[in-house]
């Protein structure tokens, strides 16, 4: 029996416009309520925006925000694990020397920190993952311990840029989801570590929950649920590491096929 679902959201549920159908989403949100089955968006976007696209039906989420960092529920943090203070200014400083070319988004507890520099198309493309930004003249000027660094490259460099950052490696999760994003949280902390932890929350087993997700950094979502579904757009090895395929996020895909397999559950009542 179903009785967790997890869905990545760039990619996976949500449309190349980044939004969602939003009469199929009642519709989905109705059967998940029937059924008893929680539905929890896993994404790199802080969980404020996510806030922001689900409206007043966002109380009802159990959302694993900004990389799956923090557990956000009813408006309250229930999880969070942050990355040092020290090791992040490393970090940062680290990017800077790679190349001032590609931006740098460093999340704190009061919101997505980045350089009054940032060009406004790049602004733009921050906004769209970030309802509280902040603009800095220099990283250092950050006191806070860091929910996570993320960094969007336009030039599509971000697998080298990894792999220039392994001196963090152990002391870090870095992540590259795709060729123009990289995640930074962390030490051992990732989709898979915040699933269980909100798993352990729930009373839910891995036979009990079902994922949707399409880049790297869902591998370890796709180990998190035996009900793992990739997207046809997904990376082939993320579809490998799946269990089955689904359609597009620009067909609905996620809320049409949760919709499909909860209507052969028993509804709570029975």
């Amino acid at each position: 029996m179903i009785k967790l679902v997890i869905s990545d959201m760039d990619g996976t549920f949500l449309n190349n416009k980044g939004d969602f159908n939003r009469d199929l989403f009642k519709q989905t949100k109705k059967i998940m309520k029937d059924k008893g089955v929680v539905f929890a968006p896993c994404t790199g976007k802080q969980c404020e925006r996510i806030e922001e696209l689900f409206g007043e039906d966002a109380n009802d989420l159990w959302i694993l925000g900004d990389s799956a960092t923090r557990i956000k529920h009813n408006q309250q943090f229930v999880y969070e694990s942050l990355l040092s203070n020290k090791v992040g200014l490393e970090i940062t400083q680290l990017l800077e020397d790679i190349s001032l070319d590609h931006s740098i988004i460093a999340c704190t507890r009061k919101g997505a920190v980045v350089k009054e520099t940032l060009s406004p198309e790049e602004f733009a493309i921050v906004r769209r993952s970030y309802a509280n930004v902040i603009k800095v003249e220099d990283f250092n000027s950050i006191s806070e311990d860091f929910v996570k660094i993320t960094v969007h490259d336009p030039a599509l460099q971000c697998m080298e840029t990894r792999e220039k950052l392994s001196s963090f490696f152990e002391r870090a999760f870095i992540v590259a989801s795709e060729a123009a994003w990289i995640d930074i949280t962390n030490a051992n902390v990732h989709k898979g570590s915040t699933i269980a932890q909100l798993q352990q929350i729930l009373h839910v087993t891995p036979e009990e929950t079902m994922v949707f997700g399409d880049g790297y950094n869902d591998m370890e979502l796709m180990a998190s649920g035996t009900y793992s579904f990739a997207m046809r757009n997904a990376f082939p090895e993320v579809q490998d590491a799946a269990n089955f395929i689904t359609g597009s996020n620009e067909e609905d895909a996620v809320m049409k096929t949760i919709i499909q397999l909860l209507s052969l559950q028993n509804d709570i009542d029975q």
